[in-house]
């Protein structure tokens, strides 16, 4: 007759495991499930055929993998939760600043309006088109030729022909060449930075003139 095999790394399993229990009555954590189970194996083993130690030495090593992605479960949380707060802060200390987020909107105040472009690669030719609020062209302001990334203009608030134009809210467009290729380009609106808001579209930042902007949309800040 076959005799049990000495359990090895298990032989204080039971008394590990009821110690442990009886000071935590409270919901079991996937650790202590992992040890339920593992020693409800045990106690209803054959006798004739009981687990080896390489058997319980693999499923003593399953639980300290569960603990280890639980902890770091816990970890990247703990990081997440750490970033928001910190943008948080940062989006609330941009409230008052003017900032450039992408936007056709363009505000015309004073006789004077700011916008900028953002272009993906230099252009050789870049023109910005200002509309009414019909719907017309009111100003074709040639940029010339610019490098990559965003850039600041201002519109003196004239039109083409040589008039100026009434204060209030216009929109606009933006086209780039390279040689004969076209160059992907966006407009940018200029407003200031009232309000911080946090849902389901995470930090946004409330942009007078323009709406909401998140954090990474802010290609300036003045």
């Amino acid at each position: 007759m076959s005799s049990v095999q000495d359990a090895g790394p298990a032989s204080n399993l039971f008394t590990s495991y009821n110690t442990k229990n009886a000071a935590k009555p409270a919901a079991e954590d996937p650790q202590d499930r992992f040890l339920k189970l593992l020693v409800t194996q045990m106690k209803n083993q054959d006798p004739l055929n009981p687990l080896d130690n390489a058997q319980v030495t693999t499923q003593l090593a399953q639980i300290s993998t569960v603990n280890g992605i639980e902890k770091l479960n816990a970890t990247l949380q703990g990081m997440a939760s750490g970033i928001t707060a910190g943008q948080s802060l940062q989006a609330a200390n941009m409230i008052g600043h003017a900032v450039l987020v992408p936007g056709s909107a363009l505000q015309l105040a004073g006789g004077g309006g700011v916008f900028g472009v953002d272009l993906a690669q230099p252009a050789d030719n870049v023109k910005v088109t200002i509309y009414d609020s019909a719907g017309q062209a009111v100003r074709v302001m040639d940029l010339g030729a610019q490098v990559a990334g965003p850039l600041t203009s201002q519109w003196d608030g004239m039109s083409d022909n040589g008039t100026p134009v009434a204060d209030g809210n216009y929109t606009m467009s933006v086209s780039a060449l390279r040689g004969d290729q076209k160059v992907d380009a966006q407009t940018l609106a200029f407003g200031t930075v009232q309000g911080v808001s946090q849902g389901s579209r995470g930090i946004q930042l409330n942009v007078g003139g323009v709406g909401s902007a998140s954090l990474a949309d802010v290609k300036q800040i003045f």
